[in-house]
């Protein structure tokens, strides 16, 4: 017979959900960006502002300066002296051309008062200023040639400092939005992994509430009071089981869990439970499921319910793989001192060994099984056993059937369920005696 090929989940297109957030992330970002983006200009134009305002007010105070004080000798840097004394003008060495001013000089000489300007010669820019000193007319020209440098570095530096703070800010802005983000992406994650869970948890227990009531309605006619009373427990059973599912699904759907409290647990109690329970299915599907209990205590601490799932879920998945006409087999022993193990072996199609790691991710799912499976059953199987500090293996060759191993710490004996209840409990499956040698 052929391997089970096993199904693996492929990087899917993003849902609906997650288009819209990635979508609100990056608004967010693009907002607080152009947000940052805007208040780094204004602080821009404010500085430059203040920068133009402080450059004039020197070049007037320069010029003022030059007015009281300099000569056409001996003017400071970026000043040029004009002085007019009858007539007669005079003018610093290198003074650019376009300069002095004579409009200005022959406005004062004619009586205007003192002119304060700004003019433009040659592509260069001067603050003049001419004023009567003494008997002369003196004109101060300062050039804005290196204040005008300084404003082209600042605006350089301010670009610069616009594109690098503008990608840090969107680096930055992108983190805070994928955290402010988080929270509502896991609780829609937790949504949909409830969702999964709830379909795949439900599904055991109402598939043998279904057949075991189909099973009643057949039997209605012809079965003894005693035989229906038993089957009716056993429907009574089921709704209890369920019950303890939909409690589990809703208290592990807290955003935040607080570790249950744990009890003694027999698991061969709960083995008994489930293979009880499987048994209209079985029938219907022309299986065999037995119960084998070893030797020694089979008590261990943990959640009934819980525990009890993980059994229905490896009887579930046997079954589901086994043909007609093929067993089941729940083994329950105590191979080592602190530890009890739990298997469940069929005779079905089995598995290549190198998938036997790989089957208990998420939505891993076979090709070959009964009905609609979606892969979640083995992984959350796993999930229960590792929160009770067990671990869970699988072993099988293709067209030879499969084992999955459940190990678990045992309960310290001052804990322990009597013994005598555990083997009753084995016995009184399939009214057979324990199997001490094991699988």
């Amino acid at each position: 017979m052929n391997s089970i090929p096993i199904r693996f989940p492929r990087r899917t297109a993003p849902t609906p959900e997650q288009r819209r957030l990635s979508s609100a992330q990056w608004t967010i970002t693009r907002r607080i960006s152009l947000v940052m983006s805007v208040i780094m200009l204004i602080i821009g134009v404010i500085v430059y502002g203040v920068m133009l305002f402080a450059q004039r007010a020197d070049a007037e105070r320069e010029t003022q300066w030059g007015i009281d004080h300099n000569t056409i000798d001996s003017p400071p840097v970026c000043v040029w002296m004009t002085v007019e004394r009858d007539g007669v003008i005079s003018s610093t060495p290198g003074t650019p051309a376009g300069l002095p001013v004579r409009s200005s000089l022959a406005a004062v000489r004619a009586g205007a008062p003192a002119v304060l300007e700004r003019v433009r010669r040659g592509g260069e820019e001067y603050t003049v200023r001419t004023a009567w000193r003494g008997a002369e007319v003196v004109q101060a020209a300062y050039g804005e040639r290196f204040q005008r440098a300084d404003r082209n570095h600042l605006l350089l530096a301010f670009a610069a400092a616009e594109a690098v703070g503008l990608l840090l800010v969107a680096v930055a802005s992108g983190v805070l939005a994928r955290r402010a983000m988080r929270p509502l992406s896991e609780a829609l994650d937790r949504q949909r992994r409830f969702v999964a869970d709830a379909s795949h948890e439900l599904r055991t227990p109402l598939t043998q509430l279904h057949t075991r009531a189909q099973l009643l309605v057949r039997r209605s006619g012809s079965a003894t009071p005693q035989q229906l009373a038993t089957d009716l427990r056993r429907l009574v059973t089921g709704t209890r089981q369920l019950g303890d599912v939909i409690d589990d699904l809703l208290l592990s759907a807290r955003l935040s869990q607080s570790p249950g409290s744990r009890d003694p647990v027999d698991l061969a109690t709960l083995a008994k439970e489930a293979v009880s329970a499987e048994d209209a299915r079985a029938q219907a599907m022309q299986l065999t499921v037995g119960l084998r209990c070893g030797p020694g205590r089979h008590v261990v601490m943990g959640t009934t319910s819980a525990l009890r799932r993980v059994i229905a879920a490896l009887v579930d998945n046997a079954m589901g793989h086994t043909p007609p006409g093929g067993e089941v087999v729940v083994s329950v022993d105590a191979p080592l001192p602190g530890i009890v193990s739990l298997s469940v072996r069929d005779t079905g199609v089995g598995f290549a060994p190198e998938e036997a790691t790989r089957m208990f991710e998420r939505f891993a799912r076979g090709a070959a099984g009964r009905g609609r499976r979606f892969g979640l059953g083995l992984a959350l199987a796993r999930e229960v056993v590792e929160s009770h500090g067990g671990r869970i293996t699988a072993a099988g060759r293709p067209g030879h059937g499969a084992l999955f191993t459940v190990e678990l710490p045992a309960a310290r004996v001052g804990e322990t369920i009597p013994r005598q209840r555990t083997i009753a409990s084995c016995l009184s499956a399939g009214g057979r005696r324990p199997d001490v040698s094991g699988h």
